[in-house]
């Protein structure tokens, strides 16, 4: 589990746990959820729509094992029924916003009773974007249900009534694969449900998300070449584990994804001027234009000036030689971020 969050998790059962810092922990929960939210906005922004159907891990066990568009109707449907059907005992926000028709979904239930090529042929149903769009109307639901809670609350427990209501809805499948849900919530009080589902079961299925978005991107890159348009080494960035690079579908360049379509004006320059990059521009070192706009990462203007003195293949051999070296993250850590010198360490490693 990632740490940070793991620690968030932890500190918001221990204060939402005393009636003194119960507000406190609700708030630090509420920035937990934005959180993670801001994860899957950045997913959904960045990844092409073949990725929200792919399953990288298909046949392994764990939440990982699923897509990224399941991963988002069933963390959302389980909170949407158990805020509402179950604690509000009122209307679904599924069923109040239309957003089953507006999302496309064939379905109403969690989603726990489908396996394998079913998670994915539904998840190639999904409409993303009318998708994350009913997710973050389902979270700000549940954040005005949180802040109007109040801590001797937190004790209460359900009913057979109460599991009735939610059998009746039909919102979970009677598949032995998902019908023991109901037992789960009902057996739990309401403290027992903002931990599960209201804030662990997001952390589980959002790291399996950036998971399932981190593979994908490393098989976009298998086979395609390892050097950005600008010049950069993509096997030597730090965003190497979650970024396709440039030159696939999985672009999530920190710098293109300011732009339209995701392409940099580095890119558009070249595809423009019918080049493979940067380094092929009798131009290179008095232009401005995108990654070369800023004075604190003239490292990667000095990796393109390399390559257009020496090739590709030898600024691959001399990153190597430094990471090796160094163990970096940035490439400015080791290029500094004056041209001059970030292309004479470079050679100088060439020349070891």
């Amino acid at each position: 589990m990632n740490k940070d969050w793991s620690e968030k998790n932890k500190k918001i059962q221990m204060l939402i746990g005393r009636e003194t810092t119960f507000a406190e922990g609700i708030d630090v929960l509420i920035d937990l959820r934005n959180d993670l939210f801001s994860q899957i906005s950045y997913i959904v922004n960045t990844y092409p729509p073949e990725a929200f159907y792919q399953m990288p891990f298909a046949g392994a066990e764990g939440y990982h094992s699923k897509t990224l568009a399941y991963s988002m109707w069933h963390i959302f449907r389980i909170e949407d029924i158990v805020a509402h059907t179950l604690i509000n005992a009122d209307e679904q926000v599924l069923f109040r916003g239309g957003w089953q028709k507006k999302t496309g979904s064939p379905i109403i239930t969690t989603g726990n009773e489908l396996m394998g090529e079913e998670i994915a042929a539904f998840s190639r149903k999904l409409d993303v974007k009318a998708l994350v769009e009913y997710c973050k109307a389902v979270m700000d639901s549940t954040n005005d249900l949180l802040r109007s809670l109040e801590y001797k609350e937190l004790k209460r427990r359900f009913c057979e009534e109460d599991r009735n209501r939610v059998r009746e809805s039909q919102c979970v499948s009677t598949d032995s694969n998902a019908i023991w849900l109901i037992g789960y919530w009902c057996e739990k009080d309401i403290r027992g449900l903002v931990k599960m589902p209201f804030s662990r079961h997001w952390i589980m299925h959002i790291e399996a998300m950036c998971r399932i978005g981190n593979k994908l991107c490393k098989n976009a890159r298998k086979g395609s070449d390892p050097i950005a348009r600008c010049g950069l080494s993509c096997n030597h960035c730090f965003l190497k584990d979650w970024c396709g690079g440039c030159r696939t579908a999985y672009n999530t360049c920190s710098d293109a994804c300011r732009y339209p379509g995701k392409i940099c004006p580095n890119t558009s320059c070249c595809m423009e001027k019918g080049i493979d990059g940067c380094y092929d521009c009798d131009e290179l070192k008095d232009c401005k234009k995108g990654f070369y706009e800023y004075d604190d990462v003239n490292a990667v203007k000095a990796m393109a000036l390399f390559i257009h003195k020496y090739g590709k293949k030898e600024l691959l051999k001399s990153m190597n030689r430094l990471h090796k070296e160094h163990d970096f993250e940035k490439v400015q850590e080791v290029l500094g971020n004056d041209l001059e010198e970030g292309f004479r360490i470079l050679e100088n490693t060439r020349e070891r």
